[in-house]
């Protein structure tokens, strides 16, 4: 089984603080012992400034260095005064002792005027650090010392393994500390994805209310709500497809009713086989094509499926187009189609046939419902960003609480607007599709004449 994110989370963090640690140890390490031989080379500097005063002392009682050469003694003495020394001075007595009983020996070396050796270390070179000894203005010879490249002596060497050991159990406590907050850190981070997974195996199950809880505003929060965006969708979509199903099957039922019950009635011989028998047979076949593509058109624009050649045209062109085909239709149903648009083109970026349908659809529905001797309008206006086209009819009109239901499929508001006047219910289902693909809005308003009007707004194309 392969580890989950709380398990990578965890580990990324342990090796993360193991890795810090490592490094700040080594880098510490490297400053301490480059601190710690700083430290030891001053100390041994500090001693150098407290010796100059006793070797003038010496120099100028002697008036040479030839009673210290060859003498280790002598020079042992010098560097290394004990009390009751009538010479050593108070500070040369309280000064920090060397690292050991022969440091001083080893490290500092007495040097003539002319930088020749008299006594001390032997390996004094450039690097040698030099005071000089002057005695009444005169240099007569230099105190030096060799400074320490490296901890060789015993003492140093163990106090530097202490702090090392030391530092090893500070890095292990660390790092099992850190381990356990990374645990902790991780663990509701763990549950709040498992959550995750199961939640998305309920709605892969079909349990479309499934909803996670967001908990905190971080990015697991914000996947919690896009989570329960698509929920919803799925929901609302599930919701919309047994609304979807249940509609056709109730539409379909009454002309298939009527066409089996006619049916059987010629085949029982109640009814003869004749013209006049036919004729509502035909008209209820009529009825269900209609139905079946309007549903077909319904579920393309629906799906995306139904192509647009978006190009730029004039809509004032196409409605007007579309208006004068529909001119028959008003006048044998004693209606009065009125045009009217604002001066100027009204250029939007559109498919043509798409545009003349959803026209002919809002033409068709105004001239269906409207009662005879009354009127419909169509009037185009635009402004810097959209044109914005009025379909309105005269009575009778809708109420204000049903007109958002308008665009629904299969939506009816009374017996004035039903099945008898030959709608399906999805023509505006349909021109609201049309209008969407377009980047436009479409909705219902009462009508200045007494009836309804539908207001479809589409961008303006530049």
């Amino acid at each position: 089984m392969k580890p989950g994110i709380a398990a990578k989370i965890f580990c990324a963090m342990l090796l993360m603080c193991a890795v810090t640690l490592l490094v700040n140890g080594v880098a510490g390490k490297w400053v301490f012992e480059r601190g710690f031989l700083g430290y030891l080379n001053g100390q041994g500097i500090g001693r150098m400034e407290l010796l100059l005063p006793r070797l003038q002392a010496e120099y100028a009682e002697h008036g040479n260095w030839e009673f210290v050469r060859g003498q280790r003694k002598v020079w042992l003495r010098l560097i290394r005064p004990h009390i009751g020394d009538p010479i050593a001075s108070e500070a040369l007595l309280s000064a920090p002792p060397l690292s050991d009983q022969t440091g001083a020996a080893a490290r500092f070396a007495l040097l003539d005027a002319q930088h020749r050796r008299v006594i001390g270390n032997a390996d004094v070179d450039e690097g040698a650090i030099t005071r000089p000894i002057v005695v009444e203005g005169r240099t007569v010879g230099w105190l030096a010392m060799v400074p320490f490249q490296k901890i060789l002596e015993r003492n140093e060497q163990r106090f530097m393994e202490a702090q090392v050991r030391r530092w090893w159990a500070i890095s292990i406590v660390s790092v099992l500390v850190a381990g356990t907050l990374a645990w902790l850190l991780t663990r509701p981070l763990r549950r709040r994805i498992q959550g995750m997974g199961a939640a998305t195996h309920r709605l892969a199950s079909g349990d479309y209310a499934t909803r996670i809880v967001p908990g905190a505003d971080d990015e697991l929060g914000r996947l919690a709500q896009d989570f329960n965006r698509m929920a919803g969708a799925l929901e609302h979509s599930e919701r919309n497809r047994r609304e979807f199903m249940a509609d056709i099957s109730h539409e379909l039922r009454t002309p298939l009713s009527v066409l089996r019950a006619e049916l059987e009635a010629i085949q029982d011989g109640i009814r003869p086989m004749s013209a006049a028998t036919l004729s509502p047979l035909q008209g209820e076949v009529r009825q269900l094509g209609k139905l079946i593509d309007d549903l077909h058109e319904l579920a393309l624009t629906q799906s995306g499926e139904l192509a647009y050649e978006r190009l730029p045209l004039d809509l004032d062109a196409v409605l007007r187009a579309t208006a004068d085909g529909m001119r028959a239709r008003a006048s044998d149903a004693g209606l009065a189609l009125v045009v009217s648009s604002a001066p100027g083109p009204m250029p939007v970026l559109g498919d043509e046939r798409r545009l003349q349908q959803l026209f002919a659809n809002l033409l068709e529905n105004a001239l269906r419902y409207t009662e005879r001797g009354g009127s419909v309008s169509v009037h185009a206006q635009h402004d810097e960003r959209q044109v914005r086209v009025t379909v309105e009819d005269s009575a009778p009109g809708v109420e204000e609480d049903k007109r958002g239901r308008l665009f629904e499929r299969f939506y009816r508001v009374d017996a004035s607007r039903n099945r008898a006047s030959g709608g399906s219910g999805l023509g505006l289902a349909i021109c609201r599709n049309i209008v969407l693909a377009h980047g436009g809005a479409i909705h219902a308003e009462a009508s200045t004449l007494g009836g309804l009007a539908i207001v479809v707004e589409l961008p303006l194309h530049a």
